[in-house]
């Protein structure tokens, strides 16, 4: 029988006494003043909180990850889902990663100006009619009741915006080809792993190690990579969105640099991205300049599997 090789992580201090060091009390009032620094201590205790295995982690790397979430003007509210505090255990360590939430997308995008109008949601069974690639146009007969179209099973995916100059674009996807996706690009998610966690038969510790969300919340991850995939195409990006996209799902040293724990270099371009950079057109007081995509990555957790 197989020896499972495990690795227990080093005990840390509590987050709620480590926070009180002053080294710590120091960064955080320097950083953002006193009363915004008393708000942000309060939020980010109350998240670690709520996550015993956030608990474990170092409480430089949560303060570290929480306050990009706070450049941003992001909340740390799992419930709000604009961003989340990510436990990664690294060698005999629990580090805290910064994750942007589909819903952090949505606001920083909204913020910009650039957008009159910006959505994304699942598709349910029964409601798709089409979804015509062309004319990017679809059609769609929503469940009207909200508890019985949450527990719907959802066969798509679609993603679209409006400039205020009028310019329109449209993304779907079928299901089928996010599990693609995920299963391609994330080395946090296998298809068949999820297909033995739903049959009961992994042992408890790899449950344990099944901690990505796209195995506790598919279709949040999945419209966050239909938000990815139309903005970094498409889509107009302020700075404050080019600078969370680029952060997503990092580790934050202490001198500032990012580290992707799951990526096989810092930079990672999908395949169906290496071709010739599209070209984004960014109006801005009648000034037409050209931005390029090459500096943006789209991988969700971390690009490539070594398969």
């Amino acid at each position: 029988m197989a020896v499972e090789n495990k690795i227990n992580p080093v005990q840390q201090p509590k987050f709620s006494v480590a926070i009180q060091k002053e080294s710590y009390q120091k960064l955080i009032y320097n950083t953002l003043g006193e009363q915004k620094g008393i708000r942000f201590i309060a939020a980010i205790s109350s998240a670690v909180a709520n996550n015993p295995k956030l608990q474990e982690c170092d409480a430089g790397s949560i303060i570290r990850a929480a306050l990009l979430g706070e450049s941003l003007n992001l909340s740390p509210s799992p419930q709000l889902g604009q961003y989340y505090l990510i436990p990664y255990q690294k060698k005999e360590t629990y580090v805290a990663q910064f994750q942007l939430g589909y819903k952090g997308y949505l606001q920083l995008a909204i913020r910009s100006g650039y957008y009159k109008k910006i959505n994304v949601l699942p598709i349910k069974i029964g409601e798709l009619e089409y979804f015509d690639p062309l004319e990017e146009q679809i059609k769609v007969h929503m469940i009207e009741d909200e508890q019985v179209r949450e527990n719907t099973d959802t066969v798509g995916y679609y993603a679209m915006f409006e400039y205020l100059n009028g310019f329109k674009k449209a993304i779907y996807w079928s299901k089928k080809k996010m599990e693609t996706h995920a299963d391609t690009y994330s080395k946090a998610f296998s298809l068949k792993t999820r297909e033995k966690l739903n049959h009961g038969e992994l042992s408890q510790w790899e449950e344990n190690k099944c901690s990505s969300f796209w195995y506790k919340d598919f279709d949040a991850m999945a419209c966050k990579t239909m938000l990815r995939q139309l903005i970094s195409k498409w889509g107009i990006m302020s700075i404050d969105l080019q600078d969370a996209y680029e952060k997503d799902m990092s580790l934050i040293h202490e001198d500032g640099q990012v580290e992707y724990p799951d990526s096989t270099q810092q930079t990672v371009i999908e395949a169906e991205e290496t071709a010739e950079p599209e070209m984004k057109y960014v109006q801005e007081n009648d000034t037409q300049q050209m931005m390029s995509n090459d500096d943006f990555f789209a991988g969700m957790e971390g690009g490539y599997k070594n398969e």
